[in-house]
């Protein structure tokens, strides 16, 4: 009885394996077929991308005695 459930377990383990790489393949085969034979994937990716420009900064100011003294 306990090798019948255990080829049970086997058996299930397996049949999911296959449903999962099925799964892979369906989403990712072409992919992985254009990268094993060399050439890109037919869909080129173009992500839209925001560039920053930093702002200027200003120059440091020197403290004059005066302004050191109020402080």
């Amino acid at each position: 009885m306990i090798a019948a459930l255990g080829t049970l377990a086997f058996l299930a383990t397996l049949w999911l394996l296959v449903v999962v790489g099925a799964m892979v393949l369906e989403e990712s085969g072409a992919k992985i077929a254009a990268a094993l034979k060399g050439d890109r994937a037919h869909r080129p990716m173009v992500i839209p991308v925001r560039v920053r420009t930093r702002q200027r900064l200003q120059p440091a100011m020197r403290a004059r005695a005066e302004w050191r003294a109020a402080a």
